[in-house]
């Protein structure tokens, strides 16, 4: 069932980025856009995971820099039958981590250095935990193509805009505003179904943690302490396109009700929640 969501969601963002281009140059807008859609798909297969490390000055570090970081990661590896994944430490004192990666053999997993100050031990096992679940149901590459699609179709409609305002024919003229409302709408429902397909992953990441560890409580302890400090601090280096990547969201809480359909994330007392009662359960 979850395979089916992802599959009918993407191709919903690649239907939404065609017809934009349609929208622009007819037919052959169309043929133009889908090209590019799939040279973008390819782009991110290869090279998000090294464009965001870089953005984020991630450095990777051995298993002498880091031993006790290396070895939480050797665990959950060995207990998910993964490979062992490139470790890296973000400079950044604001708690997060993510993954990256198009499959288990070409992996990394980053942490940054405030989240190995806040946490413990078992916390940083439930994070991890986390993270590796991201790469072993290969979310990190759904979400790199859906966020490289859901950007263009943001370009796509820009110049349906500008190109509906500057024309001057009458007879184009329903066929303009129809443009200039599909420029508001198209960039709107490409973001939440980005935003949904992440939100999807992260329930689905928690609760492979929680039975890796097989302690739901220790990703539970993390996300609150993780929550909290993002009601005070952003990450310096955050940017839209790779917030759905982090385990919690690099931009801070968003409380209304507007904001919400636009998280990267689920709520973190939904998350809590979930594995509260999945813990239940195992017992």
């Amino acid at each position: 069932m979850e395979i089916f969501k992802t599959t009918f969601l993407m191709v919903a963002l690649m239907l939404l980025f065609v017809f934009v281009g349609g929208m622009i140059g007819g037919q052959q807008g169309m043929l133009i856009a889908f090209v590019v859609a799939v040279g973008m798909n390819f782009f991110s297969y290869f090279f998000s995971d090294k464009l965001v490390l870089k953005r984020y000055r991630a450095v990777e570090v051995q298993e002498n820099d880091a031993q006790g970081l290396f070895e939480i990661v050797r665990k959950l590896t060995a207990k998910a039958n993964l490979p062992m994944p490139k470790v890296y430490i973000i400079p950044e004192q604001v708690p997060n981590a993510f993954a990256t990666g198009r499959n288990p053999k070409n992996a990394a997993v980053a942490v940054t250095e405030g989240l190995l100050n806040l946490l413990d031990k078992n916390e940083i096992e439930g994070v991890l935990a986390h993270e590796l679940c991201h790469v072993r149901h290969y979310d990190i590459l759904t979400g790199s193509i859906a966020a490289t699609i859901a950007g263009a179709i943001a370009i796509l409609a820009n110049f349906a805009k500008f190109g509906a305002m500057s024309g001057n024919n009458r007879s184009n003229n329903a066929n303009g505003i129809l443009m200039i409302v599909a420029a508001v709408v198209m960039p709107i429902a490409a973001s939440v179904i980005q935003m949904a397909i992440s939100r999807e992953r992260e329930y689905k990441a928690d609760k492979g943690a929680a039975l890796l560890t097989e302690n739901p409580q220790w990703l539970a302890s993390a996300l609150r302490k993780l929550e909290n400090y993002s009601k005070n601090y952003v990450m310096r280096d955050a940017a839209p396109q790779s917030a759905h990547m982090f385990i919690v969201n690099p931009f801070g809480s968003i409380k209304n009700t507007l904001g919400s359909l636009f998280r990267t994330h689920p709520s973190t007392a939904d998350r809590i929640a979930r594995l509260e009662e999945l813990e239940r359960n195992l017992r």
